[in-house]
């Protein structure tokens, strides 16, 4: 019996020591996610799946507006589709001209025609000089053109392009890790490239089209004006 009891011991040690270490993560765990709760410490940390809930309600109430809007979409931009529902993109992520993370939601104030194109594909390269003439045209404090590059790989392939194309009025937003076009895939908005989403000053989803278009049309300036432009 006391060679047992002796060799029961360490277990029983190692059981407590786990309990022991468990509450401590446990502890620690919470620390980190109130912690990193910024400007909302000490208070209540709002979670951000709440705020993106909060956002897509809010946008949601837009669905006659996003009807609206897309009604204006003919000729040209004819395959621009109503939001169904609106919802919030305030959280798309790339990177900005100087290089540095940004998201959707830091345009706010700004109606946006939001596009995703790639060098490889020929319906984007061949959309992007209307794109550059639509900034020339409308673009300023009330409207931008956010086209943001999402090839693989370093800067060389789209800014040699961009400059044998002679595009120099659209900002350069990049995303080289594909996560930006899953993003939009997930939210059903993508079958494939280019993608445009046309985004109120809210970070409101109110029309999307797949495929190309000819933005530097009178289509296209009526379709915006429609919009708030």
């Amino acid at each position: 019996m006391t060679d047992k009891k002796k060799s029961l011991m360490p277990a029983g040690r190692m059981i407590l020591i786990a309990v022991l270490a468990g509450a401590l993560a446990g502890a620690v765990a919470v620390y980190v996610r109130t912690t990193l709760s910024g400007n909302n410490a000490p208070g209540t940390p709002v979670a951000a799946d709440d705020t993106s809930a909060a956002d897509d309600a809010a946008c949601a109430l837009k669905a006659d507006r996003a009807k609206t809007v897309a009604a204006a979409a003919t000729g040209a931009v004819a395959a621009m589709l109503p939001a169904d529902p609106p919802q919030s993109l305030k959280g798309l992520a790339f990177n900005g001209p100087d290089g540095a993370p940004m998201t959707l939601g830091d345009h706010a104030g700004k109606l946006v025609l939001f596009n995703l194109w790639a060098t490889w594909c020929v319906p984007c390269r061949e959309e992007m000089p209307a794109l550059n003439t639509l900034q020339k045209d409308i673009g300023g404090d009330a409207f931008e053109v956010v086209a943001v590059n999402v090839d693989t790989g370093d800067d060389t392939k789209p800014k040699k392009f961009l400059a044998e194309t002679g595009v120099d009025a659209l900002a350069y937003y990049r995303d080289n890790s594909l996560d930006l076009f899953n993003d939009v895939k997930k939210r059903g908005l993508a079958l494939g490239l280019p993608v445009t989403l046309l985004v109120d000053d809210e970070g409101c989803l109110l029309a999307n089209m797949n495929g190309p278009a000819d933005w530097a049309s009178d289509d296209a300036k009526r379709f915006l004006a429609a919009a708030g432009s």
